[in-house]
């Protein structure tokens, strides 16, 4: 029985996905916790472990949140460590091949459909132009999909790690704060599930406000039925800062195909995102206010998007 599939995986600091990939048939999509599991070998084997074809698999591509050197990634907001060696030597398989998560998710955006986004705003995207992805969740990654002619780039960034802008008095004084407490304030200390908690502790003490201590999740729903000042207050600045930092993405990668928000964090707060500042701060480059005006923003709300961008590196998916 030859080696004829390939196991994809997506693996983020929360949450870690795999499949098996048949032809151009991809199987059912397992999501599994990443801290119910000791290590990324540990989560793969029991995947496997449920299939009795696994043998058939003979390579695997996968997904790490965090940069990929000689093979290598530790994943940036988990214990685990991904090693392409290591992993062919537990599992047998011929290559294993690892990509930053937001490679494979920048892979994915020229075969978006309707059903996988949520457009925000903007004009229409252009035919053939360079594409953008953004993606709160525990991290924040950020990637470029470039197209020059007939020529195609992906760029995987660690972009979440520069550091954070602020564009009025009160974001310099949360991000003075955030300085003080971490040392250097990057974009993801506040644009990610533990970034909102920095920005509602933050605020909070700015405001010298005495605040329950409370989850991205329980901050985020009583920002949504307005039973807390202090969290509404997190989820606006929030939105406005993704706006300002998407903007930049978008004039680093000249993305006039469009800019895409990815990750856990978005498609929970669709509405109130487009109802937010986040397009007019997308949009706030001076005199670059009119290019911005016409890149669309959009949404992904199908959490496993990745799986396109995994399956076109397989090469089972048409080159886009």
């Amino acid at each position: 029985m030859g080696c004829d599939q390939t196991l994809l995986g997506d693996i983020g600091g929360t949450t870690a996905r795999f499949a098996v990939l048949a032809g151009d048939t991809l199987g059912p999509i397992d999501h599994v916790a990443v801290s119910a599991h000791r290590s990324a070998i540990d989560a793969i084997g029991g995947f496997l472990g449920n299939r009795r074809d696994h043998s058939r698999i003979g390579a695997a591509i996968v997904g790490v949140a965090g940069p990929v050197q000689g093979g290598r990634c530790i994943i940036t907001n988990s214990d685990w460590v991904a090693d392409a060696g290591a992993l062919r030597a537990a599992f047998g398989f011929k290559s294993v091949t690892l990509v930053n998560d937001f490679e494979a998710m920048a892979w994915a955006l020229p075969q978006l459909s309707a059903h996988d986004v949520k457009p925000l705003a903007g004009g229409q995207a252009l035919a053939g132009e360079s594409m953008a992805v953004i993606g709160p969740g525990t991290g924040l990654g950020m990637a470029g999909f470039l197209r020059r002619g007939s020529d195609i780039m992906v760029i995987a960034t660690e972009g979440g790690h520069a550091t954070l802008p602020g564009t009025t008095p009160r974001e310099d004084a949360v991000i003075a704060h955030l300085r003080r407490r971490f040392g250097h304030a990057s974009a993801e200390r506040t644009l990610s599930g533990p970034g909102l908690e920095n920005l509602y502790a933050a605020i909070a003490a700015i405001d010298n406000v005495a605040v329950a201590s409370r989850t991205a999740a329980e901050i985020t729903g009583h920002a949504l039925d307005r039973s807390c000042t202090t969290c509404r207050a997190a989820v606006d600045m929030f939105c406005a800062m993704l706006g300002t930092v998407a903007g930049n993405l978008a004039l680093m990668f000249r993305a006039r195909g469009g800019v895409y928000i990815a990750g856990g964090i978005a498609p929970r707060l669709a509405d109130y995102l487009a109802q937010s500042e986040f397009r007019a701060r997308f949009v706030a480059k001076g005199r670059f206010r009119a290019y911005l005006d016409s890149i669309p923003t959009a949404i992904i709300v199908n959490p496993d998007a990745a799986f396109l961008g995994l399956k076109s590196l397989a090469g089972a998916a048409p080159a886009p």
